[in-house]
């Protein structure tokens, strides 16, 4: 206790002594780095970045009736961040935590696990999840982190626009169109625990048309334990990929790709990753207020786990077709509507300890969906939407959703919402059979035999209920306030068979409420400063007949509280200095220690085209853990990255 208040006080005064120099060194010029463009937009042109996560049509991010947080480009550059899995570490609605070098455990409003399976990841319009298991593997996600445009992470439920897995959250992430990177773009960076470079080249085809290629590789080096010994987890990705855009009166299309190939060590072994995808889109005006849009993508994945009998292999193809009509019908509605289809067929490969029964399957989602913006008054709007949505497994399921905005002045928002989304079986719940007693890996767990897929398992269901404000009072002050409450039903359970084992069942229901708060300060022309709270509270119970003997609140491990302050001043001689410090509270099950983390980043535009930064994360202290059991979990520790982005 003495040694936490201790760093607690650390990072206060140093955090005050920061600020408090950055003031003076404020005062002392008044002339803007060219380093850094979108830092000196002013409060108002970031409220009007559009975004489309919320209605699936472009709106300006103050109008947007939920909790939806945007990390620009430039956050992404001025934190440093060296994966994309760490660049989602800025957006204070989500909850990061690293498990070792190569698994993170990623979600919104709860329910965190290394496979967390409420969340819906996006690329460029491309789902990334896999069907499998329902989560997402980090390892396999990478962009140029360059050529990102923004993130839209929208904390709630999106299963009225995007479907399944969409339960308390949505990521997109958003990178530019080819016409805004032309040139060649080279960056490098060698730090104490990772290593990459990546080349981007972009070129005007014609006066419609643009085109780029990228190539980039990262090395992070293995993780080590409390005791100190190491932990055989270093990671290693390659990525290239394409993007083309063309854009004429009324109608624009985007052909885009990427190939993939990496390595993790394991225990007794490694596991590789490769695949590859490749997505077209094509939108045509229909006039001001309307339009159409049709996307397909194939996408491709290959993971192999070689480690004894740890072995595993998956084989994954993706289709999806998908088609969205936007239009204004008269004075009073503005209607979003469309349909698509799904395709994904998966191989797997087990070993004597754990299989898919069947081994191969072809999953399917069909979906149709409609949303209607209704102007009830002159600043109010209702919107009321429902998804239609037919899985392999349990056939339809409904996703309703009303939301209700009321705007009392141009600068203020004032928003509630009730919503459904469902969490749809996977194979994991359906086809997963370990074959032998599952406490030979933890002799203290309460669960003694064999588990296997429940042949009844069903879609698991949230209502939700958000209430939400967002505001500009100044110039160069604004905020949001969002509250919730979630009612979760048949949620996924461990029931034990008379014959001894168990099987995966619905038997576990949940509450949670909480609050999600974020703002930014513009102290001056140089000096922005923004910060985060959200705080958190999960209450789960097992059903009626349920025969687990376990914990119900075993599949989620969240903290009760985060709380962000983030700092980012251009000094002068061109160069900037960012400040970031983070609060995350203690994990309940497997138990983790809260802890506070200082990350530093000074960087030197040398020349309009050349930058050179040094960043530094986790300073507080030497190592400490964010996720995952203590027998087997990693300690995160400070680290340190040296940058040279150089635009040719």
């Amino acid at each position: 206790m003495k040694n936490s208040r201790s760093r607690r006080a650390v990072a206060s005064r140093l955090l005050l002594l920061t600020l408090a120099a950055q003031g003076a060194a404020s005062a002392a010029s008044a002339v803007p780095s060219p380093a850094s463009a979108l830092s000196r937009l002013s409060l108002e042109e970031l409220a009007n970045i559009e975004i489309s996560s919320v209605s699936k049509r472009t709106e300006r991010l103050a109008d947007a009736p939920a909790a939806a947080y945007v990390i620009t480009r430039e956050d992404i550059r001025r934190f440093g961040a060296t994966s994309l899995a760490e660049a989602l570490r800025l957006a204070p609605n989500l909850q990061v935590a690293r498990s070792n070098a190569n698994t993170y455990a990623i979600s919104a409003r709860g329910f965190n696990a290394t496979g967390a399976n409420k969340l819906l990841v996006l690329i460029d319009g491309r789902t990334v999840y896999t069907p499998l298991t329902a989560g997402v593997f980090w390892d396999m996600q990478d962009v140029m982190l360059e050529d990102i445009e923004r993130i839209e992470v929208v904390s709630g439920p999106g299963g009225t626009l995007w479907g399944t897995n969409a339960v308390n959250g949505v990521i997109n992430i958003l990178t530019r169109p080819a016409a805004e990177t032309p040139g060649t773009l080279l960056s490098a960076a060698a730090g104490t625990d990772d290593r990459g470079a990546a080349l981007r080249h972009g070129w005007r085809i014609g006066p419609e048309t643009s085109a780029r290629l990228y190539a980039k590789r990262t090395d992070y080096d293995a993780t080590s334990t409390a005791r100190g010994s190491d932990v055989v987890d270093a990671w290693h990705l390659q990525q290239a990929g394409l993007r083309l855009d063309h854009r004429d009166d009324g109608s624009s299309w985007t052909l885009q790709g990427d190939a993939y190939d990496g390595k993790s060590d394991v225990a007794g072994g490694e596991r590789t990753v490769a695949g590859a995808n490749l997505l077209a889109r094509w939108n045509r005006a229909l006039g001001p207020d309307a339009g159409l849009q049709l996307q397909a993508y194939y996408d491709r994945v290959q993971r192999h786990q070689l480690a004894g009998l740890g072995t595993f292999n998956l084989d994954l193809d993706t289709v999806d077709v998908d088609v969205q009509h936007h239009l204004a019908w008269g004075a009073m509605h503005d209607i979003v509507w469309g349909a698509g289809y799904r395709s994904m067929e998966h191989r797997t490969a087990g070993n004597p300890l754990l299989q898919f029964q069947p081994a191969e399957r072809k999953l399917s989602l069909v979906n149709v969906f409609a949303q209607d913006t209704l102007r009830i008054a002159e600043r109010i709007k209702l919107t009321l939407g429902v998804k239609a949505e037919r899985n392999s497994f349990t056939g339809v399921e409904l996703q309703p959703t009303l939301r209700l905005a009321w705007k009392p002045s141009d600068e203020r928002l004032v928003w509630a919402a009730l919503s459904r989304a469902v969490r749809t079986p996977s194979p994991v719940d359906r086809d997963f059979v370990v074959l032998v007693n599952l406490n030979i890996a933890d002799p203290s767990s309460p669960y003694n035999g064999r588990l296997l897929g429940g042949p009844d398992f069903v879609a698991e269901r949230v209502n939700a209920y958000e209430l939400g404000y967002r505001t500009q009072p100044t110039a160069n002050l604004s905020y949001s306030a969002s509250a919730f409450y979630n009612d979760y039903t048949r949620l996924r359970s461990i029931e034990r068979r008379a014959s001894g084992d168990f099987v995966l069942g619905n038997q576990i229901a949940a509450h949670t409420y909480g609050i999600e708060l974020w703002g930014r300060l513009r102290v001056n022309e140089r000096w922005q400063l923004s910060a985060g709270y959200n705080r958190l509270v999960e209450r789960f119970r097992f059903e009626a007949g349920s025969t687990d003997p376990g914990q119900a609140a075993a599949g989620a491990n969240d903290p009760r509280y985060q709380a962000s302050l983030r700092s980012q001043h251009d000094l002068p001689r061109d160069v900037s200095l960012d400040i970031g410090l983070r609060a995350v509270g203690a994990l309940p099950n497997p138990a983790v220690p809260r802890h506070v983390a200082l990350d530093l980043r000074l960087a030197w535009a040398v020349s309009p085209g050349l930058e050179l930064s040094l960043a530094g994360f986790n300073l507080l202290d030497a190592q400490h853990p964010e996720f995952g059991s203590a027998r087997s979990r990693s300690e995160i520790g400070r680290s340190a990255n040296l940058r040279l982005v150089w635009k040719l």
